[in-house]
């Protein structure tokens, strides 16, 4: 089992986060490092900080040197998948292809902010369409010279999008969800990682039997998709390292690939070395 770290972007200064991704830059037990794509707060009330998730990993990338980076995920109706593409490439030059591409079609979860900013999520079956033809758009882009595209959603002609990124053809892509009908057969289509958000092992392994089986339709090896969950810590109480590995433990007897241990403000970097001590064991 391999691991990473995210960060909540909320309730904290700069100063908080970029010092707890330094030190994780430093731990090699921490392959990733990701922070979400909200505009509001998810754990504390509306009207305290959040940084934005892409300027962020950009600094963020730019303030480290091997750990890899990414936002889980990005909630694709914020942005033209264009627009995403050639943020996408940017990221990935100024991490020197570090970058992990995480994409989602929004939730209930961005329902508030999302109608706060005038941001039409659309029905699900609409925005999963919208969903599946932004990840057309952007994987265009990213790999072809020039995109000409006439969708439902999106019509693009004669588009760019230059440079590539230095990740060929593409930058890794994540997709996060438990859709069984779409968004599992559009991480079997696309993706070469697939975000289980949280919730039980059983329910993973059914999920996982799910992925396998829409592979299967087309003619791909699941073994090709990474798995990832969260590994929680209580944003209430210190850091116990015993119960993070405790949990990651029984997530990798279930076969996952990545742990995801998700940190919450206030940052403290002394944390990650006795975490990362704890979770030693399970990467052998």
């Amino acid at each position: 089992m391999r691991f990473a770290i995210k960060t909540s972007p909320e309730r904290t200064g700069w100063g908080g986060m970029l010092a707890l991704w330094r030190e994780a830059d430093e731990i090699e037990v921490f392959e990733s490092a990701w922070v979400y794509d909200h505009f509001e707060p998810v754990y504390g009330e509306r009207g305290e900080p959040c940084f934005e998730g892409w300027t962020s990993i950009a600094a963020l990338a730019q303030a480290t040197e091997r750990i890899r980076v990414g936002v889980l995920v990005t909630a694709t109706p914020y942005r033209h998948p264009a627009l995403l593409a050639n943020m996408a490439a940017t990221v990935d030059a100024i991490s020197g292809g570090r970058l992990e591409l995480g994409l989602g079609a929004g939730g209930p979860v961005n329902a508030a902010e999302a109608g706060a900013y005038g941001i039409d999520l659309l029905p699900l079956g609409r925005r999963m369409d919208r969903f599946d033809e932004a990840c057309d758009v952007i994987i265009g882009l990213l790999t072809q010279p020039v995109l000409d595209h006439q969708g439902e959603h999106f019509t693009l002609t004669g588009a760019r999008c230059e440079p590539k990124p230095v990740q060929q053809p593409h930058p890794p892509i994540c997709i996060g969800g438990t859709g069984e009908r779409r968004t599992l057969r559009t991480v079997a289509r696309v993706a070469q990682h697939w975000n289980f958000p949280r919730g039980s092992i059983e329910e993973f392994t059914r999920l996982r039997g799910v992925l396998a089986e829409h592979c299967a339709a087309l003619g791909r090896d699941p073994a090709g998709i990474m798995t990832s969950t969260h590994i929680r810590v209580d944003p209430d109480r210190p850091v116990d390292p015993g119960a993070v590995a405790a949990d990651a433990a029984a997530w990798a007897e279930a076969g996952l690939d990545l742990g995801i241990v998700y940190f919450h403000a206030p940052f403290d970097p002394a944390v990650l070395e006795p975490v990362a001590k704890a979770l030693a064991p399970l990467t052998d």
